[in-house]
């Protein structure tokens, strides 16, 4: 509940706010959603796709001056949860109805719920048609599919449409220039930190400046999903602050959102701290702040800046400052600025994540190695150092003219959290392909003619393997042509038909384990 406000005095909070938080989980509740996001989940590019751990809550705060409270002021929230990652969306959502809940109340909120109800599946790649309260909202949620860096326009309304409609451009990025401004002759180091997994502090004057900045710090490494924790908007009422604020162990890897003054003395001894002033529309050049020394940040009023001893493995990419510059002093709009960087930034991960992906993509076995009466053969093991040795000729140098100590940063990732995750999903991928390509070699095999050359013993337990195989690759969703299925299926039916009536009639019940 302590999340739902604003924690310290906030002279700009006067009025309406927009803030998102992340907050764990209870363990051992049931969620009655999760097989079914589950589902829709498999689609969706990995950096959108549900953390089960953590809940979203989307918030619109109120806050304005009335003598007849106690406190003197009037404060309410109206707060959205959710397990989806969806901030513009939901944000759009709190804009439509909680101004008017504000002045309605309950009876308003349930007509709320009657729309929301009639909402269609969050299907990734389908354009949706969201009823709100007398609008129709009209978005796309993102595939997998799509290539990184392009949003497929959603074409407007027909006239004839007698409701007003509104179309979301989308439905979970944040306007990234407005939130990098402030620090924007740092967004390399910054973009090194975040690929890292290095604590990094973010204090700001309100939950609006402090969430959209983690937001954008954790979308920057897209498509790489950023895995460890980060708090859009954290207090001291929350469950981690104690684990988070501790002296006794090195600061965890996590990116924290604060606006306290008491923070900047507990987070004192964290190695990276942003401190940034109220984001403003920039009309002019943003002057040049250098990194500070972290002993220099006594306290939250400390002047705007990126605190940290932390020196980048990469030489600064000048061009990139210089034509957001360019973009300020010629009134560029802040939507133009922002697919520069978000372009620039995904130009930069790619760079980054390519030579790993050709890497890992080699440790796959020849398909020739898959032979259907052999379990599937496993991935070979990830080496760091035969790795290191493919950089000199297939390394960033191919799509990127940075220049720096790659090979040092390509180190330091392999130990960090974003690594491991982005490892742990590729593995599960390259698993999942062997076991559809042994599925695909075993249906390609005479298997009713194998049948009648071995024992019942072994024919019962190939059968009982095959639909084993069969359950596992719909519990798994394994990348299997539905042909494949129905091939392998015959196969069973066939063999069960050729065995004698009492195992038929045992076999046909069996299901699977």
């Amino acid at each position: 509940c302590h999340l739902l406000f604003i924690s310290s005095p906030c002279a700009g909070c006067l009025g309406d706010t927009q803030f998102c938080f992340r907050f764990r989980r209870s363990s051992g509740r049931k969620a009655s959603l999760c097989c079914f996001l589950d589902h829709l989940d498999r689609d969706l590019p990995v950096y959108l796709k549900k953390d089960p751990a953590y809940y979203y809550g989307y918030v619109y705060f109120r806050q304005v001056r009335d003598k007849s409270l106690k406190r003197g002021y009037f404060q309410k929230s109206l707060v959205l949860i959710s397990k989806l990652p969806y901030v513009h969306l939901f944000r759009s959502v709190l804009k439509q109805i909680a101004p008017e809940y504000f002045e309605k109340s309950e009876a308003f909120l349930e007509a709320v719920c009657s729309d929301v109800d009639r909402w269609p599946p969050p299907v990734p790649g389908e354009v949706l048609h969201l009823p709100i309260m007398g609008v129709i909202m009209k978005l796309r949620i993102p595939t997998y599919r799509d290539k990184p860096g392009t949003t497929p326009v959603v074409q407007n309304m027909h006239q004839a449409d007698a409701q007003i409609s509104m179309t979301l451009p989308t439905v979970h990025e944040v306007d990234l220039f407005r939130c990098f401004c402030p620090v924007f002759f740092h967004i390399q180091m910054l973009w090194e930190l975040v690929l890292l997994g290095e604590p990094l502090v973010v204090m700001a004057p309100s939950p609006s400046e402090s969430s959209e900045t983690v937001l954008a710090l954790v979308s920057c490494i897209s498509p790489l999903k950023y895995c460890s924790d980060f708090r859009p908007y954290f207090t001291i009422h929350d469950s981690e602050f104690k684990e988070y604020t501790t002296r006794t162990q090195a600061p965890p890897s996590v990116i924290l959102g604060v606006t306290n003054p008491f923070f900047a003395k507990t987070l004192q001894h964290w190695p990276h701290i942003i401190r940034i002033g109220d984001i403003k529309l920039p009309g002019d050049v943003p002057k040049q702040v250098k990194v500070k020394k972290l002993k220099n940040l006594k306290t939250l009023d400390s002047k705007p800046g990126v605190y940290t001893s932390y020196k980048p493995y990469l030489n600064k990419d000048e061009e990139i400052v210089k034509q957001l510059q360019k973009g300020i002093q010629q009134k560029r709009p802040m939507e133009a600025q922002s697919v520069i960087l978000r372009r620039y930034f995904l130009e930069l991960t790619e760079s980054f994540i390519i030579p790993l992906e050709r890497y890992v993509a080699s440790l796959m076995p020849l398909q020739k190695c898959i032979s259907p009466w052999k379990s599937p053969p496993q991935l070979r093991h990830f080496s760091q150092d035969d790795f290191m040795k493919t950089l000199e000729k297939a390394g960033p140098q191919l799509t990127s003219g940075l220049k720096g100590d790659w090979i040092g940063l390509y180190r330091h990732f392999l130990k960090s959290p974003n690594f491991d995750g982005w490892f742990r999903s590729r593995q599960k991928e390259m698993t999942q392909k062997l076991e559809a390509l042994h599925l695909e070699a075993l249906c390609n095999e005479n298997l009713v003619f194998w049948s009648q050359k071995h024992t019942e013993v072994e024919t019962v337990d190939l059968v009982l393997k095959l639909k084993n195989k069969l359950l596992q690759a719909d519990r798994e969703h394994l990348p299997v042509k539905t042909d494949t299925l129905k091939k392998l299926q015959t196969h069973i039916h066939d063999i069960i038909l050729a065995l004698p009536d009492d195992l038929q009639d045992i076999l046909l019940k069996t299901g699977t384990t």
